[in-house]
């Protein structure tokens, strides 16, 4: 698995450069949202506002107003938590082009509740016009800034930074979830970086001849892709959706929405937090401490199957990953 630093700072100039329309917006987290290049770059067109998210948001919707196309930077919990209500009047009510990126999403970070966006996906949902996107590897990050632009209304993405991995080679397409593998026995849903963790053991389970339908969703809103109502009608002992998020409004929820309303009556596990805040600490730890790892999906497989499968840590597939820069600065987190 190739892993790659830093993709949406090299992306985002080379798409933007023939986008005279394209603006970018910080909200004093300019490196640590990976625009800094941008800034370089393209300085006639980049706006710093510091640590004033509801004026930048007004700004936005200003902007769009006239013609242009703002992208909007910081990290997710800054933005649907303290700028909602521009975001719905300013953005979201006028129906307006403005690009949303929130970093660090979930448990990405170890900078603990108050920097953990848990119910972004949950509360923007019912947000009328809003559509909603999530990546989950270097490809999404790259193509996801197309499938914005495709949109002629606001986005919010749920963004990855840093060190990432590679996964898939085809670009990410609105509304459409990615087949990773085909299967009757059960469906798997997962979304972000649930993805790169279920196809840790997602292969040993198969082994043990368990035939599993895996997708991968991008598109939070929409959501309504006949592959996922396909794959959900013909399942034989149930669904299990993976999310970083709380269970509660995201990814879960959506599923079970479908399935209700397409009369399919399966089983449904939601991994994800379980209506809790998390605390501090590396992914890996938290991924491990709230339930939300690969070892936790063998269970839930074990649940839904009624039988044990025999797998343990030994059987996971670790991904290589580069060492990790020693020095963080406190807005990193």
């Amino acid at each position: 698995m190739k892993i790659e630093t830093r993709v949406h700072e090299r992306n985002l100039v080379r798409w933007a450069s023939d986008k005279p329309e394209v603006l970018v917006f910080s909200a004093d987290l300019t490196n640590s949202t990976e625009i800094g290049l941008f800034k370089e770059t393209y300085p006639d067109r980049f706006y710093s506002f510091g640590m004033t998210e509801q004026n930048m948001m007004s700004a936005a919707g200003g902007m769009a107003r006239e013609g242009f196309t703002p992208f909007v930077h910081t990290f997710a919990v800054f933005m649907y938590r303290r700028a909602l209500d521009q975001i719905e009047m300013s953005i979201a009510y006028p129906n307006l082009r403005v690009r949303i990126l929130g970093f660090l999403p979930g448990i990405t970070t170890p900078g603990g509740a108050s920097h953990q966006a848990i119910n972004d996906v949950g509360i923007l949902r019912t947000v009328p016009n809003m559509t909603i996107l999530e990546t989950g590897d270097a490809t999404e990050v790259e193509s996801v800034l197309d499938v914005a632009h495709s949109v002629d209304g606001p986005v919010y993405i749920r963004q990855l930074r840093g060190q990432i991995p590679r996964l898939f080679k085809e670009p990410m397409k609105l509304g459409k979830c990615r087949v990773l593998s085909e299967g009757t026995d059960l469906v798997l849903l997962t979304s972000g970086i649930m993805t790169e963790e279920a196809l840790k053991i997602t292969g040993a389970i198969r082994k043990r001849g368990v035939s599993i339908e895996h997708l991968h969703i991008s598109t939070h809103k929409p959501f309504h892709d006949e592959r996922v109502i396909e794959a959900l009608s013909k399942t034989k002992y149930g669904v299990i959706t993976m999310e970083n998020h709380t269970i509660l409004g995201g990814l879960g929820s959506e599923v079970a929405e479908l399935m209700a309303e397409n009369a399919i009556g399966k089983r449904l596990i939601r991994i994800g937090l379980q209506d809790t805040y998390a605390h501090g600490g590396s992914k890996e730890y938290l991924m491990r401490y709230y339930c939300l790892d690969a070892m936790n999906l063998v269970k839930a497989v074990e649940n839904l199957l009624g039988e044990e499968l025999d797998i343990t840590e030994a059987d996971l597939i670790e991904p290589e990953l580069e060492e990790i820069e020693k020095s963080v600065k406190p807005e990193d987190l």
